[in-house]
């Protein structure tokens, strides 16, 4: 009677599964940390080994497939986190969607291009302001008005006036703020929020961005109102 000596399989016959992780880590010295998820894969299927029948081993070519099965599945995976973030970037519609904006007109904190034509500037000081200005910077960041105000919400129709030395302001980009006080102290600054035509949209670093006339940039999630071009 021929006696069966029960074997296990050699070592050699489970093929390697090196992963792209693993190979990062080996190159670089300090590569990313090892999928969760591929690590209990490869737990559970170590553990298969060490269980599995002496008399009837599991064939290698079995575990090549459960690999390649894994690691299609996590490609997937991976591939649909790659694409919600690309939709996430461009605001989900992205570029598509805000092409409609083109030729329209956006309200937001933002400068302001002086054409020589009045605009129209909603103010609100802080609650409780006791007194306010209106503070007009040029594109360099230079104080070139002080307008007083009153408490409340008010409005004012703002042409351009003239500067310190009494010479009218030249066409440009200028940002206006509400700067509001109370018992002689300032109590808040705000950026003013105005109407500009958009006349561009492009993708940018950080996702969609609207041009506007005079060379102004503003992300559409800043964007308070929108209305029709004048």
């Amino acid at each position: 009677m021929t006696e069966i000596v029960p074997t296990m399989p050699a070592a050699s016959a489970v093929p390697a599964a090196p992963t792209p992780a693993a190979g990062a880590a080996g190159a670089t010295g300090a590569g990313p940390v090892l999928n969760p998820e591929f690590d209990t894969f490869l737990k559970m299927l170590t553990a298969q080994i060490r269980n599995q029948d002496p008399l009837s081993p599991m064939d290698s070519a079995d575990y090549a497939v459960q690999l390649a099965t894994f690691s299609g599945v996590e490609q997937q995976i991976r591939g649909n986190e790659l694409l919600g973030q690309m939709l996430e970037r461009t605001g989900g519609g992205g570029l598509a969607d805000l092409s409609g904006w083109v030729g329209r007109e956006v309200r937001a904190a933002m400068p302001v291009q002086l054409s020589g034509q009045a605009m129209r500037l909603e103010l609100a000081p802080a609650p409780g302001a006791e007194s306010a200005e209106l503070v007009v910077t040029d594109a360099g960041g230079r104080v070139v008005g002080r307008h007083g105000l009153g408490p409340g919400a008010q409005s004012i129709d703002w042409a351009g006036g003239t500067d310190a030395e009494g010479r009218p302001l030249p066409e440009g980009l200028y940002d206006f703020e509400v700067v509001s006080f109370a018992g002689g102290a300032e109590i808040a600054r705000e950026t003013v929020e105005t109407y500009g035509r958009v006349r561009e949209v492009r993708l940018g670093p950080e996702g969609p961005v609207l041009r506007l006339e005079g060379g102004a940039e503003v992300a559409p999630g800043a964007v308070s109102a929108l209305r029709e071009g004048g």
